[in-house]
């Protein structure tokens, strides 16, 4: 394996200089998607890696149930620093493990807590709750044979804090987070960042870009920017808290008056890919190399412990 088990452990950093320029010279549409590919991908070839360091720890432990071949020097020479790096190992993916659960369980605690909310409301597609806070989320469906549509969550209190304009703004940011599924990013962008605290820029990208698609999305609907970019503002200096603070909302936490400014600017254009020679476009080359990298590194170290364990096991 040699160095190449190392590699995606800090390749990530190659990611770093498109989580801010995608922001501001990408469609925020064409951001989401492509900060959480790279996010994904670049959390898996880490963890990964991390997976075959600790294989290679976890058989020097004594009392291990592997074989004991596997603890053999030709095995420990393909890793460099094996003794420290396999047993480091060890707590690091133990650490991972128990931080990406973590953030699932609060996922789902999150949803299940939202619809018994509802319960007892008509079946409607926008549920709106007594409740003199200012909230607005976007709530996913469930899954299963009973499973329901996703439905928009809204305080009374947000409402009287808006105009008939701005509150079909408000529905319509809230419907494009449920119609482009933005919490399967943003839950992806959070587990990415839970598996390589490097990618942790990547995720606040994300949740930024998917505000800023649902943003563009209710303008066109309503066909004024400005009311949307009014409606932004004055939902965040409303809002307290929100029960959903673990899904997509209209006056979620971040850069509200970059949101605002960015709704009173142009539309931005429908670009997939900037021009090579501007920063951006260098930026983008940069993190797909390193993604690139990444994956072929973890590919090659995972194919080369299992030659190397393979040999090493008795018939």
């Amino acid at each position: 394996m040699g160095v190449f088990v190392f590699l995606p452990l800090v390749l990530p950093l190659t990611a770093l200089p498109i989580a801010r320029l995608a922001e501001q010279h990408l469609h925020p549409r064409t951001a989401t998607r492509l900060l959480t590919l790279v996010g994904t991908v670049l959390a898996v070839c880490s963890t990964l890696c991390l997976g075959l360091l600790m294989v290679v720890g976890t058989a020097q432990l004594p009392g291990n149930p592997l074989p004991d071949s596997w603890s053999d020097p030709e095995v420990r020479a393909a890793v460099p620093y094996d003794v420290v790096a396999g047993k480091a190992a060890i707590g690091a993916l133990a650490a991972v493990a128990v931080s990406c659960a973590a953030t699932c369980l609060r996922h789902s605690r999150v949803r299940r807590n939202a619809w018994l909310a509802l319960a007892g409301l008509p079946e409607s597609p926008v549920a709106v709750l007594p409740d003199d806070r200012a909230y607005a989320y976007a709530l996913p469906g469930t899954s299963g044979r009973t499973g329901k549509p996703g439905r928009i969550v809204v305080s009374t209190g947000m409402l009287d804090s808006l105009s008939t304009r701005e509150r079909r703004a408000l529905i319509a940011h809230e419907r494009a987070h449920l119609t482009a599924h933005h919490h399967r990013y943003l839950l992806g962008a959070r587990l990415a960042a839970r598996a390589n605290p490097l990618l942790r820029p990547l995720r606040a990208a994300v949740d930024y870009c998917a505000e800023r698609w649902a943003d563009e999305e209710a303008a066109r609907e309503v066909g004024d920017r400005r009311v949307t970019a009014r409606a932004v503002g004055k939902a965040a200096l409303v809002s307290r808290s929100t029960p959903g603070s673990a899904l997509a909302g209209f006056a979620a936490p971040g850069p509200v008056p970059r949101r605002v400014a960015a709704l009173l600017g142009p539309v931005p254009p429908p670009r997939h890919w900037p021009p090579t020679w501007t920063a951006a476009g260098l930026a983008l080359w940069i993190a797909a190399v390193g993604t690139a990298a990444s994956a072929l590194s973890s590919a090659n170290a995972a194919v080369a412990l299992v030659l190397v364990l393979h040999a090493a096991t008795p018939l």
